[in-house]
């Protein structure tokens, strides 16, 4: 299940910006945060493969949904210039930008090559 974050929650789960200056991922599982709005077409055709990963990879990875219109800080912080756009957070080592509505299989091979998560 996908869950919403809020700017508060995003420096809890992810990564406190407004306190380390370094990356430093606080959360327990690799992290796919999909940045969105409402009204975006290719947005709204990603979110049911999200949801799909997000039960094939219950409990080995969390996927995170930040609505850049009510979440403009945290968009901000990340440069979030077109959308969709996902953050993927390893446990270990530097978090990787992508853009646009990618295809599942391609989201599977960046969970397995970034995250370092076998489904």
């Amino acid at each position: 299940m996908t869950e919403n974050l809020t700017k508060a929650t995003f420096l809890e789960k992810v990564f406190n910006f407004e306190k380390n200056k370094e990356w430093k991922f606080e959360g327990k599982r690799p992290a796919l945060i999909d940045f969105y709005a409402d009204w975006c077409g290719p947005c709204k055709m990603l979110a049911p493969i999200l949801e799909q990963l997000s039960t094939e990879y219950e409990g080995k990875i969390d996927i995170y949904k930040i609505d850049t219109e009510a979440e403009q800080e945290l968009s901000a912080a990340f440069g979030i210039r077109s959308i969709p756009s996902m953050l993927f957070c390893p446990a270990e080592g530097e978090p990787q930008m992508a853009n646009g509505a990618l295809p599942k299989a391609d989201l599977e091979r960046i969970i397995k090559e970034v995250l370092k998560v076998e489904k």
